[in-house]
């Protein structure tokens, strides 16, 4: 298309889909932003659709969707959702809400970086492809099931269930935003309707910062959302950090930052050397990339199984979280204790985002993918 795209993005995870607007607009897109800045994040949005708590909440975030703010959801050519649950409102309200945006737009797609039922099936299904995620492990429950048992029940009732089949039956195509959604997709879409996207970082936001390649005392971090330290592990995290530091005094410090809004969060960031993300993902995921941004090293996902997916071969500069306590303290130790090793891994890891996860280069898949679809039309 010669003309300029008009694009709405609807909802936010971790600035993402924010991120994915820069992009966009670098590329010449009129883009659009709705969401509820995911949450206490704060993360910033053209328009806001922050509901308040209640039935009441929901009662009047969906008259609003369709009343003052419809004007907004409308003449699109593009329509990117981040979730089947795309606002908080129950599954019999979101689908009218889907099926308005599928009327007075061009097109509606997904982009796959959340929760949602097809994903939480597969990793229920004992041919799952991933080894271990944070609801099962070799097949098993893992804790969080145990502890979450009624959050899995939430997600499939039969509404939910059902809701969530007709998105995918009536979505134009998907986005994945991590290796693990893709594989979920996978199961449930024809390959083309489905692309890889990545997640997006503005590398412009994330001047590197110059590691030492002497450090006396390895700066450790931690930031979490204090609700999903099961989901994350970061509860292991900080066990194994703690382990490591009793061992060897005076070579390491943590800091812990739970729940801060987006923007304090990021400068907090770029304090630390070391930065430890979460354990249960094959994949880096967007505080892990902004980490890498700056230079700074990862414990995160970085399974093999990843890397080729996304066809690097060379350089893989991601500190892989084992899943296992022992073995996760044993990789914060030698982190520790080799501390010259820091500040290359970290170059590395700046190069790694440059060439995978620039946020223009991310949206290009995206709208590479859109447009492809357009054009069968």
């Amino acid at each position: 298309m010669s003309r300029q795209l008009k694009v709405l993005l609807l909802g936010d995870y971790s600035n993402c889909q924010r991120s994915l607007a820069t992009g966009l607009r670098r590329l010449g897109c009129d883009v659009t932003l709705v969401s509820d800045g995911s949450s206490w994040q704060g993360c910033e949005r053209d328009i806001d659709l922050t509901r308040r708590p209640g039935k009441l909440g929901g009662l009047e975030l969906y008259i609003r969707l369709s009343t003052t703010l419809r004007r907004h959801l409308r003449g699109y050519d593009i329509v990117s959702v981040n979730d089947p649950n795309f606002v908080s409102l129950r599954p019999a309200l979101l689908r009218k809400v889907f099926d308005r945006l599928r009327r007075d737009n061009g097109a509606v797609f997904l982009n796959a970086m959340s929760y949602d039922v097809p994903f939480l099936d597969m990793l229920a299904d004992p041919d799952c492809p991933l080894a271990y995620s944070e609801w099962f492990t070799a097949g098993r429950p893992t804790r969080l099931f145990k502890a979450a048992a009624d959050e899995w029940s939430l997600w499939h009732t039969e509404a939910m269930t059902r809701y969530h089949s007709y998105v995918y039956d009536h979505i134009d195509g998907a986005v994945s935003a991590l290796y693990e959604y893709h594989c979920a997709l996978e199961r449930v879409l024809p390959p083309e309707k489905i692309a890889y996207g990545g997640i997006p970082v503005d590398l412009d936001s994330f001047s590197p910062v110059a590691l030492p390649d002497d450090i006396g005392k390895v700066r450790l971090f931690l930031g979490r959302d204090r609700s999903r330290m099961m989901v994350k592990g970061s509860d292991l995290l900080e066990q194994a950090a703690r382990t490591v530091i009793d061992r060897h005094p005076g070579r390491a410090e943590l800091t812990i930052v739970e729940n801060r809004p987006f923007g304090e969060f990021v400068t907090l960031l770029r304090n630390a050397h070391v930065v430890l993300d979460q354990i249960y993902s094959y994949t880096p995921a967007t505080t892990a990339l902004m980490a890498m941004a700056y230079g700074l090293n990862v414990v995160s996902g970085g399974e093999d199984d990843y890397y080729d997916f996304i066809g690097e071969y060379e350089n893989r500069p991601i500190i892989n979280a084992p899943i296992e306590l022992d073995a996760l303290t044993d990789t914060l130790e030698n982190i520790v204790l080799n501390p010259g090793l820091i500040a290359g891994r970290g170059r590395r890891s700046r190069r790694f985002v440059e060439k995978h996860n620039d946020c223009v280069t991310v949206a290009s898949r995206y709208l590479d993918f859109w447009t492809s679809r357009l054009n069968r039309y």
